[in-house]
């Protein structure tokens, strides 16, 4: 039985304008520090045996207080990354109005089986991340870990943990707060959903 927290990075410099962000490296706005912080407030009280992030900056510096706070190194995996928008990347949802809107009409409807051009199939992200996931819960059989990732990514995985189609994620999560705590029990191929975005900041102690 393994407990993974996943955390979504704090907020960036691209929050503001909703612009999709995948690959691109952006940086966090002050507020995105804060919640870093507050991360590493919560991680400080509790039992948790690692901490791994994406490689993206926005994930390792909201990783890395945590960290330091259980006196753990970081881990990085490049797994963990966000899904690749493609010609979506960088653009709010007018721009990609204007640019190609047949395409976003498509993946509005169903953003797996379209998903946005010259994009990454989010297929292709859950199996990258979801081995990752059994990595982590083989070498932490017994284990608690924290997880730094994205937004698009997570909802793909709880979908696939959950057994909910791939392409409901985005209306059975249709948000993931920054720097809030989405906690699963992986147990023999099983999976429980304990919290979902669940704040830092007064949250109970494990």
């Amino acid at each position: 039985m393994t407990d993974v927290i996943l955390v979504r990075h704090g907020e960036t410099v691209w929050h503001e304008g909703n612009r999709y962000t995948g690959r691109t490296d952006v940086a966090l706005t002050p507020r995105g520090r804060l919640q870093a912080a507050e991360l590493a407030a919560w991680a400080a009280r509790e039992h948790i045996d690692a901490v791994y992030s994406s490689t993206l900056s926005r994930a390792r510096l909201t990783a890395a207080p945590a960290a330091e706070a259980l006196g753990v190194t970081p881990r990085e995996d490049a797994r963990l990354r966000e899904v690749d928008f493609g010609r979506g990347e960088g653009l709010t949802r007018a721009e990609m109005r204007e640019r190609f809107p047949a395409e976003l009409d498509a993946f509005l409807d169903d953003p797996v089986a379209h998903h946005l051009p010259d994009g990454e199939d989010p297929v292709a992200a859950v199996a990258r991340a979801g081995a990752c996931l059994t990595d982590i819960a083989a070498e932490f059989p017994e284990g608690r870990v924290l997880i730094v990732a994205h937004s698009t990514l997570l909802r793909l995985v709880l979908c696939d943990l959950l057994g909910i189609p791939l392409r409901q994620y985005r209306r059975v999560f249709p948000h993931v707060a920054n720097g809030a705590l989405t906690e699963l029990r992986l147990s023999e191929g099983q999976s429980a959903l304990l919290r979902f975005n669940a704040p830092t900041v007064g949250a109970p102690a494990v």
